[in-house]
């Protein structure tokens, strides 16, 4: 089958590769429908994490095409979500659909390592399909579909850990889809007002047809800005969509005394510095966050389903899985007005 790889700093291409097998009696094999690239394969692209031979991928949905004789509730034929955090999928963890806290070797990240292949290609190996599978309802598009596997799900979960109160002004910082998705579902718990940050004026742009006032960074520092909009007081509750250092100090600086920063932007810089001092002095509560991803479905399918939740359509670029160099490279550079890269295995 065809396979992207990325074979190191900025270097990807389409590989014939042998075709995935059972990872065990509970593992099932999905055909990918499509996949999606996330800000987070960048890190491998770019070289943060440093990277050889990997297979990336983990925004996927498709279709099982075999299972184990351990796998129950899970049949071929399936059209399914699947989970971009994988645990061993029976522990007490693992059972309430929270892999981050597996006891049982911990969590893996699909097309993190090599040990567990991704779905940027035409089929995927799945362990404790069980537990990391669910079948798509048949009203549920495949382009949300795919979002339910990442995107929204970690968008969802930095605003439910942000402390959001009915009527508070909520700062997001970063706006790209998983920015987007929290700021709309900052709206679904009740927020009075959005501010919304990013430099980039696309984005920007967007933000503000989903109801949020933006706060351009290339107009003056972030913080001063939220500051003059909320009286000095600051934001009620920040998150923190991008994972770099001066995102991060800005949110610590723009959240109001006694509030709550949530991040789920990846920074790469293990030894950023955290000013303790002022959070203590401020109060602050701050928390880094991986969502887990099939704990949110049972609220974000019905969020969608009823037209509470109508998610932002978010894929600027639809392309076949052999030109996936290109979509990398368009993706990294936010290039041609890019946002997010759908890709099509069948081409």
């Amino acid at each position: 089958m065809r396979a992207v790889v990325i074979n190191g700093t900025r270097d990807v291409s389409v590989e014939t590769v042998a075709d995935p097998v059972l990872t065990g009696p509970d593992g099932a094999i999905v055909q990918v429908a499509a996949s999606a690239l996330c800000g987070s394969d960048l890190h491998f692209y770019e070289g943060e994490f440093p990277v050889s031979g990997l297979r990336p991928g983990h925004e996927v949905v498709g279709t099982v095409i075999e299972t184990g004789a351990e796998v129950g509730r899970i049949k071929v034929g399936d059209r399914v979500l699947v989970s971009p955090v994988i645990g061993c999928g029976h522990c007490p963890g693992c059972g309430v659909g929270n892999p981050i806290d597996c006891v049982n070797g911990g969590m893996r990240v699909l097309g993190g390592d090599n040990r567990l292949p991704g779905g940027h290609a035409e089929a995927v190996a799945i362990p404790a399909a069980d537990a990391w599978l669910m079948p798509v309802p048949e009203d549920i598009s495949v382009d949300h579909a795919v979002l339910l596997t990442d995107a929204l799900p970690t968008g969802w979960t930095a605003a439910t850990r942000a402390d959001i109160t009915p009527g508070a002004t909520v700062l997001v910082i970063g706006l790209g889809p998983v920015g987007l998705y929290a700021l709309q579902a900052a709206q679904v718990l009740g927020a009075g007002r959005i501010l919304a940050a990013d430099r980039v004026p696309e984005r920007l742009a967007m933000a503000e047809r989903l109801g949020a006032e933006p706060i351009d960074g290339t107009k003056g520092d972030i913080v001063e800005q939220v500051m003059a909009a909320t009286g000095g007081r600051g934001a009620d509750a920040v998150i923190e969509a991008v994972g770099q250092d001066a995102t991060l100090t800005a949110a610590i600086y723009a959240v109001r005394t006694s509030r709550t920063v949530s991040v789920v932007g990846v920074d790469a810089n293990f030894a950023f510095p955290l000013a303790v001092p002022l959070m203590i002095i401020r109060n602050v509560t701050m928390r880094f966050t991986t969502a887990p991803v099939v704990s949110t479905w049972p609220a974000l399918i019905p969020l969608i389903r009823y037209g509470r939740l109508t998610p932002v359509d978010v894929f600027t670029h639809r392309i076949p899985l052999t030109e996936a160099a290109a979509g990398y490279r368009t993706f990294a550079d936010r290039t041609d007005g890019c946002l997010k890269v759908l890709f099509d295995p069948t081409r």
